[in-house]
């Protein structure tokens, strides 16, 4: 046993190893021999099926690089992922999906994005026996071997766990709970998918597939978000919004953008950083050349990013904007229904907050315009200031020479230490033999007796030029032989 069943073994407790061969086994003559039997072994197998998916292991669809979450692909590779060494394949998984249908815990993921209402609104269809409605279901699949007494059979078709689903709607409930501004809960589609899909399902990563069907999960179903295909907008608490507006679309297109600036920013700063690097190492081997052009590259790298953060900045400015117009608009409505009076007044002149906010708005446009005109007629590239970088090569390059500088000096100064150290050692074993020569020598016997005076007595002037005397006749002496020998 190896692969995903041994995973199950493992992670799920329904799947013992004593109760593999009844899950393996044909089961389906149990549902009317045993009933017990046949509903705990279907139990445990929805539950199974739930989990793999969930997890991300079940086979992933033809050319898909991601597995999906909330839809399981229900296929003969799904059949050889669960196969056994030691049991083989499920006999009997044909009938659990048939009963998972049955009971509306899978769903065909065509039916669940057709669908116009709620799918937990029950058709009085739903109330008539639930293995009529699974045998309806597999005949629209083409597989109707798993109700009769043949050959299991697994539908070909892609089902929709609605017990994914609702994990991943509940998760993603509490990940909104603090968005309250209408920047924060407009999204475009392809921001939103990047931002919730890592974040829903235990460290999984939803796919394109998954994401349609908790959008349509979301806006159909629980009626939290408003979801036309391209815009998604987290619905207020408490406010009458049922359909999603121009600004709606503006907001969610700005923000993806701001996102994307954002990324582009980070991606500049690192390129600059690595840049500064090469530059200091080109320096530091003496390669004017490529330190040369690592700085022009850095240098074109910040007036890129310079450019780009001017314009997250305008475009954040635009986000305030639009967050302070929807204010407006709010203040607007309520003064608007605390009197006829006001509310013809407001429809007529539109009030002072929003003539304000017109004119505001209209000032904005135009200096957008004008600041788009003028970055346009920038050009692309932008122009380098050699001078600029000379002088910061002349900066790098004094910088190591003060380096080699200290390292100079401190090889001198160690230089002079260690010469100092020799001197001293040599001027200690000078002393040495000046204190050896001095050091009186034993007298013949009756010499200090004939008047001769003993170096004890003599002061330490005449003992060091006596010694100086001794060494002169010590080089003298050993000058003589060595005289003699090179006359012979």
């Amino acid at each position: 046993m190896s692969g995903l069943p041994e995973y199950l073994v493992e992670h799920e407790p329904s799947f013992r190893k004593a109760r593999l061969p009844a899950l393996y086994s044909d089961f389906r003559p149990q549902r009317t021999l045993n009933p017990d039997g046949y509903q705990a072994n279907i139990s445990a197998w929805r539950r199974v099926l739930a989990s793999i998916a969930r997890s991300g292991l079940a086979p992933r669809p033809p050319k898909s690089a991601t597995a999906n979450l909330l839809v399981l692909d229900c296929d003969d590779r799904l059949l050889g992922a669960l196969e056994s060494k030691q049991y083989g394949r499920p006999l009997a998984l044909g009938a659990v999906v048939a009963d998972a249908l049955a009971e509306r815990e899978l769903m065909p993921l065509r039916d669940f994005l057709a669908a116009r209402e709620s799918i937990y609104r029950r058709p009085a269809a739903w109330g008539v026996s639930p293995w009529a409605v699974a045998s309806w279901v597999f005949r629209q699949l083409g597989v109707t071997d798993a109700l009769r007494g043949g050959a299991d059979r697994l539908p070909k078709a892609q089902l929709v766990v609605l017990a994914n689903v609702e994990a991943a709607a509940k998760a993603f409930g509490d990940k909104v709970a603090g968005h309250t501004s209408r920047f924060e809960r407009t999204f475009s589609k392809a921001h939103f998918r990047k931002t919730f899909a890592g974040q829903l399902m235990e460290g999984n990563t939803l796919s394109e597939t998954d994401v349609d069907v908790l959008l349509t999960s979301l806006s159909r179903d629980k009626g939290v978000v408003l979801y036309d295909g391209e815009t998604v907008k987290i619905k207020t608490p408490g406010a009458d919004e049922t359909a999603l507006t121009e600004e709606d679309a503006s907001v969610a297109q700005l923000k993806e953008l701001l996102d994307y600036l954002n990324h582009q920013t980070t991606a500049l700063n690192k390129r600059i950083a690595e840049l500064g690097r090469s530059a200091r190492d080109a320096v530091a081997n003496k390669n004017r050349v490529v330190a040369l052009a690592a700085l022009r590259s850095k240098k074109l790298a910040e007036s890129s990013l310079e450019r780009r953060l001017a314009t997250a900045g305008q475009l954040e400015e635009v986000a305030a904007k639009i967050e302070q117009a929807s204010d407006n608009v709010q203040l607007v409505k309520v003064m608007e229904s605390s009197g006829e009076a006001l509310r013809s007044l407001n429809a007529a002149v539109g009030g002072a907050g929003r003539v304000e906010d017109v004119v505001d708005r209209l000032r904005e446009q135009m200096d957008q315009a004008d600041e788009v005109t003028s970055i346009l007629a920038e050009g692309d590239a932008a122009a380098v200031d050699e001078g600029e970088i000379d002088h910061e090569l002349a900066l790098l390059e004094g910088e190591e020479r003060r380096k080699e500088e200290e390292k100079e000096r401190a090889r001198l100064e160690a230089e002079k230490a260690l010469k100092e150290a020799e001197q001293q050692r040599e001027a200690e074993e000078t002393r040495k033999r000046l204190e050896a020569i001095q050091a009186p020598k034993p007298l013949p016997e009756g010499q200090g007796q004939k008047g001769e005076v003993s170096s004890a007595d003599q002061s330490p002037e005449a003992l060091l030029e006596e010694a100086a005397e001794g060494l002169s006749r010590m080089s003298l002496n050993e000058a003589q032989p060595a005289q003699a020998q090179s006359e012979t």
